[in-house]
């Protein structure tokens, strides 16, 4: 079984609205959408793999992040630790710099059910504000 360390990034601007892409139709959990992020590597922190990932994923380096929530999931062919940091401060300006598909979307809009099942408790959290 997989097991995956993965840093996810929640970019918010000061309209209150976060950074969206969409997963891939190859992709594990093809089309659903995703905040950017991905995979720790051997060596790195979390917050490395968050600079590095958002780098290559949306074109930004992170210059003020928090942790906004650490969450494990089970699926039936991987387990996943999820390192969730609020990105609210940024150089360069995010875009889908692979080709995906990426919108802003206000923090009170957004679908649990457009995500991943494992992103749903931040979204909650993020949502109740």
């Amino acid at each position: 079984m997989k097991v995956l360390q993965i840093a996810v990034g929640i970019i918010r601007n000061k309209h209150n609205e976060i950074f969206i892409t969409q997963r891939a139709a190859d992709a594990h959990m093809a089309n659903k959408l995703e905040f950017p992020g991905g995979k720790i590597e051997p060596g790195e922190t979390p917050e490395q793999a968050l600079s590095r990932e958002l780098q290559e994923e949306v074109g930004i380096t992170p210059v003020n992040c928090s942790l906004f929530e650490k969450l494990e999931y089970q699926f039936p062919d991987r387990h996943i630790t999820l390192w969730f940091w609020l990105v609210e401060s940024w150089e360069g300006e995010p875009w889908g710099k692979e080709g995906q598909p990426a919108q802003w979307i206000v923090q009170d809009a957004l679908n649990v059910d457009d995500f991943p099942p494992a992103n749903a408790p931040a979204i909650e959290k993020l949502i109740a504000g």
